[in-house]
């Protein structure tokens, strides 16, 4: 994610065109959690696709669309949900909160570079890592509070069990790792596809000098 805030922007047919398959999944998994009951996880995933087609609205080019890898890692938790709900290794659940937070920390990339393109703020690639690990844990501190609020007032039992203290740390530990985690594996990734790219052009220019000459 370079200085500029356009290090994820796509104009590609081909990352398009995969980015609208990942996002049809996308709307036909919250369809089919609203329809089920689960209206907070199926809100969060409209919330994804609406941020997702920000740029080709913006643009009105469809094929403006951030890259397909990004909105692939968002939809992983959901895609969990589909096809291993309940599912464990051991005493880890596959579609448990660390890929919750996963698709938390996605969607806090997409915000910066959104944030990027359509507003004054920059961010360098430290920065950059520091604001998706600062959302992602945020986030998780939102959800505690609402924890404890629907408890209160909705005689639920979230954090009415043993060890909850234990468990709302670990929460906040997985949110912290998954956003560093995240804001670091695609810094480094995109930042090595923008210098292949680079390094491209320039290949093809000194092969077009070759010719002249």
């Amino acid at each position: 994610m370079d200085s500029t805030g356009l290090g994820l922007l796509e104009g590609e047919r081909r990352n398009a065109l995969l980015a609208w398959v990942i996002l049809a999944f996308l709307l036909l998994a919250a369809t089919v959690e609203l329809a089920t009951g689960a209206v907070v996880w199926a809100g969060f995933v409209f919330v994804m696709v609406g941020l997702a087609v920000v740029p080709a609205a913006a643009a009105r080019d469809w094929q403006a669309m951030l890259p397909w890898e990004l909105l692939g890692l968002a939809s992983l938790p959901v895609a969990g949900r589909v096809f291993v709900a309940g599912r464990s290794i051991g005493e880890v659940t596959l579609t448990g909160r660390v890929m919750t937070f996963v698709a938390v920390a996605a969607v806090a990339l997409i915000i910066a570079v959104l944030l990027g393109q359509f507003t004054q703020v920059r961010m360098n690639d430290a920065f950059a890592v520091v604001f998706v690990a600062v959302t992602t844990t945020a986030a998780a501190g939102i959800w505690a509070v609402a924890q404890w609020l629907s408890d209160i007032y909705l005689a639920t039992s979230f954090l009415d069990r043993p060890h909850a203290e234990e468990a709302l740390m670990w929460d906040f530990t997985a949110a912290t790792l998954a956003g560093v985690l995240s804001g670091l594996l695609f810094t480094y990734y995109f930042r090595r596809r923008a210098n292949g790219r680079r390094g491209g052009s320039g290949g093809e220019r000194a092969a077009e000098g070759g010719e002249r000459l």
